[in-house]
This record gives C-alpha cells, sequence and structure tokens, in this order.
C-alpha cells in the first residue's frame, strides 16, 4: 500500500509516538512522511520527510494564552480552513503520491487535504482521548477540555477511522473510535531499567526553572540530570544537559524517579520503565487530565510548579516504593496492536474506496482480538475494543 503520514511538528510527542510505527510500516509500504519543524528534525535520520508548518502554542506569563495563540497562526489557520496557500500545497503533494489512506498524528493540513481529494484518513494519536472520547474532568477542566475537543474536531475534521493511544481509558464517543495502550519509540522498548540513584528532572520550558524550582532541585537530597533548561553544566549536585535522545533515554531507563510536566509521551514511556514521577502540569486543562489520571493510576503525585519546594520533593522521594508497585500492574507497549490496527483499517479503508463501498467497523476490524480489554489499574470497569 501507499500510506501518507502525517505529523503535528510541535514539540517531540508526536515524532516519537510515529517512529514507534513508521519503521514497521516503511518495511512493508510506500510512505510519505509530512511533519512540521521539531518533527522534522527528529524524524530526518531515519525517514525522507517533506517539511510543512505546524500550529504552535503561545505563551503568556507561563501560561498558553489562547488569544496570542490565534494571532500567532492566523494565516496557517486560514490557509488550513480555506484550503488555499500552503494548503494546496500539501494537496499536490498528496496528488503526486497518490496513498491509499493517510494517517495523521493531529496533523490538520494532511487530513484536510486527504477529505478534499476523497482519500480515507485515520487519525492516530493520544489527543483523540479528549476530541474522541468522555474522560472524567472536574466542571471547569470538562469545559476546557470540551472546548478543546471541539476545535480539535472542527480543526482536523472527522477521519473515518481514529485510534487512540493512552496510557488511560475513557468511554468512546463512537465505534469508529478504538482505544489501544500507549505507542513508545523503540529506543525506550530497548531501554533496560535500572536504579542509577538519581533523579531525572524535565520541564517543557527554560522559564518554569525558576529560582525557587532550582533550590528545591538541589536541596532533594539526590543527585539530579536537568534537561529543558537551556543550559549545560554543573552546579553542585546538580547537571544541566542539552537534550539528546539517546543520553536522554538512558538517563530516564537509570533514574530512580522522575520530575516532569505532564506530557502524555513521557509520562507512558515513565510507566513502561518503572520510573515514579511527581508531575508538575502546565496550566492547561490536558495536562492536569493527565495527571488526575497518572495519580489515579497510583504511579505518580502531583504538584504545581509554583508550589514545589524541597519538603515537597522530599516527601515524594520518601513514598517510591507504594508507587512502583502500582507501576508493575500499570498499561504499557501497544506498539504491535497500533501497528496491526493501522494495516487492518488501511486496507479495509482502501478497499472501500476502491469499490465505492463503506464498510463499519465490524468489518474493518473482524479477526482482530474482537474480545480484547484495555484494563488500567484504578478503572471502575473496562474499556472493550469495538463490536
Amino acid at each position: 500500500m501507499r500510506i501518507a503520514y502525517g505529523i503535528h511538528g510541535y514539540g517531540r510527542g508526536h515524532a516519537m509516538r510515529s517512529l514507534a510505527v513508521l519503521s514497521e510500516l516503511n518495511a512493508r509500504h510506500d510512505l510519505l512522511v509530512l511533519a512540521g519543524r521539531d518533527a522534522q528534525e527528529t524524524l530526518a535520520a531515519r525517514f525522507p520527510v517533506e517539511p510543512i508548518p505546524c500550529l504552535r502554542f503561545a505563551y503568556r506569563g507561563g501560561r498558553i494564552s489562547a488569544a496570542r495563540t490565534l494571532g500567532e497562526n492566523a494565516g496557517l489557520l486560514s490557509d488550513i480552513v480555506l484550503g488555499r496557500g500552503v494548503a494546496r500545497r500539501v494537496e499536490a503533494l498528496l496528488a503526486r503520491f497518490r496513498p491509499d489512506v493517510v494517517v495523521s498524528d493531529s496533523e490538520p493540513l494532511v487530513l484536510r487535504a486527504a477529505h478534499r481529494l476523497g482519500i480515507p484518513r485515520i487519525g492516530f494519536d493520544h489527543v483523540g482521548v479528549i476530541a474522541w472520547c468522555r474522560p472524567e474532568a472536574p466542571p471547569k477542566d470538562a469545559l476546557q477540555l470540551g472546548r478543546d475537543a471541539l476545535a480539535y474536531r472542527l480543526l482536523l475534521g472527522r477521519p473515518e477511522r481514529v485510534i487512540v493511544s493512552s496510557f488511560f481509558s475513557a468511554p468512546p464517543r463512537a465505534r469508529n473510535v478504538i482505544c489501544i495502550p500507549p505507542v513508545l519509540r523503540e529506543r525506550v522498548l530497548r531501554a533496560t531499567p535500572e536504579d542509577a540513584g538519581h533523579l531525572l528532572v524535565y520541564l517543557n520550558q527554560p522559564k518554569l526553572f525558576t529560582r525557587e524550582v532550582l533550590t528545591a532541585i538541589a536541596a532533594a537530597g539526590l543527585p539530579a540530570l536537568v534537561y529543558g533548561s537551556g543550559r549545560e553544566g554543573m552546579e553542585g549536585a546538580v547537571r544541566f544537559k542539552r537534550f539528546d535522545e539517546a543520553s536522554f533515554v538512558d538517563d530516564l531507563a537509570r533514574a530512580r524517579a522522575l520530575l516532569c510536566t505532564a506530557g502524555h509521551q513521557l509520562a507512558s514511556e515513565a510507566i513502561h520503565l518503572g520510573k515514579p514521577m511527581l508531575v508538575c502540569p502546565e496550566a492547561s486543562a490536558e495536562q492536569r487530565l493527565n495527571a488526575r489520571e497518572l495519580e489515579r493510576l497510583g504511579v505518580a503525585r502531583q504538584a504545581t510548579v509554583a508550589g514545589l519546594n524541597a519538603g515537597t520533593l522530599r516527601a515524594f522521594l520518601g513514598d517510591l516504593d507504594r508507587h512502583r508497585a502500582r507501576l508493575a500492574a500499570a498499561p504499557r507497549d501497544g506498539n504491535a496492536r497500533a501497528v496491526e490496527l493501522l494495516e487492518a483499517l488501511a486496507r479495509a479503508l482502501a478497499a472501500r474506496r476502491s469499490r465505492g463501498q463503506d464498510l463499519n467497523v465490524r468489518s474493518t476490524v473482524r479477526g482482530l482480538r474482537q474480545g480484547e480489554r484495555f484494563h488500567a489499574p484504578g478503572d471502575a470497569g473496562s474499556l472493550p475494543a469495538p463490536p
């Protein structure tokens, strides 16, 4: 088959998840990979990548600013919605490649171009747990998540099939949505967990490393390896490091514990490697949802960046055994299931297109372990795959 694969280029999480399945798909299919800047930098060493622009968040005072984000992305949003400019160029790329199906990891340009060309679409990301499922949240966050889910669906459209990769489950909104455990990059799967006695720190904005946060890290009682600060060098027992994938995964695999923001991909990797987390969610409903679910699983504790101090860190480090016991039962590697589903759904959608017919979810996933259930520790129930 010919598969076009679009990857949202903000941050590295989307690219890392995509890498986990692209190697398998590339061995058996013709691929066209399209990605924005951050993802392109991560993927370029492994695959030829067509560069495309991407939507980016804008901040004010350490918080995501909706007004500033809209303003800074106005031109690209206009092209996406109206199908002009860069959207036309992406459409031309797809028309030349002639894919049987398009897969998108939160990438709207490729999905909308595929829709205009009549190419079947598969959405595959973790954001789908908000956009295509119904996670539990307190009223204020539920409103924000509902707003974000609506914006996501309006921006990306409605793919014919959706795969949600998440460390926690939530009831799906429709029968074309399938939930699987997290998808992890190859380097993480190859890593051997051990305890080298250090605290690994990753905060995704240098501005989060305030004087108070750095003081807390230095006084935690463990040597610390710090990523994301924009600095390099040693200060006492704290070593500041520039980001390098191999070095970071090695440091994560050998960490005693992790202090981080509440990003989905890093949390999934920490769960797989059995690392307790103290998470400081960004000021977003999605990260607060991730933090609550990590606490519910029993694998993490949460704190605010503003409230982080040495006492908070030491209390967390003194409770690691309880978190490790829960980590042993947490959901882990969904890679094989992701590749299996992507190929099966792609074949079925391509067949539908060639015959001019519609296929329901039952025929699409026939034979793919219909009784499979995704159990997460602490769930009130379980989420079955679509019947």
